[in-house]
């Protein structure tokens, strides 16, 4: 069995609305990129045999603007990684987008409560970034959050031993590549504002990358027992 899936990973979308810490803004895509990629997807999953995935981290406001509709027009959903301390912000999604996006399909998953390293928490940080993070996005969006992604793609053993116990049946991080579809811990790629997806995607679909995600995929379960 080959890894065969690409999680694509979008933060904002369009130009930003707030401020934004620094380095953010460089993974900020036009709207016209995101919507060239997603109107894509066939095509390139067509061509490769691979299959491809739409995450979205931090709970950007375009992703209830922008991110959702594209994905409806071509019949495809995606997992919004919501950031439970920025829900009702200026320039992030409101509890009426969460619940609409619920409605349509989507997957809502939990990025924490600050974005913040997972693996400097202590036991109150572990808390309130682990659990009281699912149970506020839990309560907004009036299902059940069975889904994570871990901020910055940083994690060591402690941080994947934590999110088992927690329960969540899915864990995605930053680390790129390509992984099994079924996979527990699941590798993704952030695009950047320089993305193009006619020139980059196919890279990351090659039979090479394929092998690679194949073998990483065994590295990981023997490193962090996943």
């Amino acid at each position: 069995m080959l890894a065969r899936t690409l999680f694509l990973t979008f933060h904002g979308i369009g130009e930003p609305v707030t401020k934004l810490s620094e380095g953010e803004e460089g993974y900020f895509v036009t709207v016209d990129t995101y919507r060239r990629t997603i109107y894509a997807l066939e095509e390139l999953e067509g061509n490769s045999g691979n299959q491809i995935c739409i995450t979205f981290d931090d709970g950007n406001l375009s992703d209830y603007q922008v991110g959702v509709p594209a994905l409806l027009d071509v019949g495809r959903t995606g997992h919004f990684f919501v950031l439970a301390g920025r829900i009702g912000q200026q320039g992030y999604l409101r509890g009426k987008h969460i619940r609409d996006m619920v409605a349509s399909g989507m997957t809502i998953g939990s990025h924490g409560w600050n974005h913040v390293d997972w693996r400097k928490l202590d036991h109150a940080g572990r808390k309130q970034e682990l659990y009281d993070a699912r149970r506020k996005i839990e309560d907004v969006a009036g299902i059940g959050v069975t889904e994570a992604a871990i901020p910055f793609g940083l994690f060591d053993r402690r941080v994947l031993a934590a999110l088992k116990e927690g329960g969540y049946g899915k864990v995605s991080t930053s680390t790129a590549g390509l992984c099994y579809d079924n996979a527990w811990f699941r590798p993704r790629w952030s695009v950047k504002q320089n993305f193009d997806p006619k020139l980059d995607l196919p890279q990351r679909l090659s039979v090479k990358q394929i092998w690679k995600g194949t073998a990483y995929a065994q590295l990981r379960r023997l490193r962090y027992f996943v």
